[in-house]
């Protein structure tokens, strides 16, 4: 008879997976037009994405968010981002949320830049993971934004949860949560943005 073993996590394991994750560094690489290839091993090691700069919302993505009161006029003219490739998380989960940041950032008239584009004042460096215990996943996530010379000038992290379903890991975790995360990157990253005076 076979015994399946599950692993659950102390709630110091999350620390710690968040810890390791601030501890990361990734290349320069920014994301692709053409590919669209996550990572959910080897965390060093970029994963190639759909390119924000380029590319209109996922099929099947909920409606664009809307912007909110001042976003617009607050965001520095000049500002523009440039999204590296997601590190962690696998192809079924960059998807959805590669689409739903290009429409988030669009609705608050954030200006993406795609590859090898010189212009870009930030690039976002997103590292992810995800852990299932007690019925659900946990999607750690954490976001450095760096200058154009790859000095960290902020960070921005947090958690998701989904229902496990019997599932673990990436397997469980459905587009919509990635999609919440995408509308929280960008709202916090708009936030940031309009807070730094005369900085684009």
């Amino acid at each position: 008879m076979k015994h399946r073993t599950r692993r659950i996590l102390h709630p110091t394991c999350l620390l710690a997976v968040t810890v390791a994750l601030c501890a990361c560094t990734s290349s320069h690489d920014v994301l692709e037009p053409s590919a669209l290839v996550g990572s959910a091993s080897a965390p060093r090691t970029p994963a190639s994405a759909l390119s924000l700069a380029a590319s209109p919302a996922m099929a099947g993505t909920p409606t664009q968010p809307a912007a909110r009161p001042g976003d617009l006029a607050a965001i520095p003219a000049d500002a523009r981002i440039q999204f590296a490739p997601v590190v962690g998380a696998p192809a079924g989960a960059t998807a959805p949320l590669s689409g739903r940041l290009a429409a988030a950032a669009g609705a608050r008239g954030l200006s993406l830049a795609g590859a090898g584009d010189a212009s870009a004042t930030h690039v976002m460096k997103g590292y992810f993971s995800a852990i299932s215990e007690g019925g659900e996943t946990t999607i750690i996530y954490v976001w450095d934004v760096t200058d154009p010379a790859g000095t960290r000038v902020h960070r921005i992290q947090g958690q998701a949860k989904a229902a496990s379903g019997g599932r673990d890991g990436w397997d469980n975790v459905p587009a919509a949560t990635m999609e919440t995360i995408a509308d929280e990157t960008i709202a916090r990253l708009a936030s940031w943005l309009a807070a730094r005076p005369g900085q684009g």
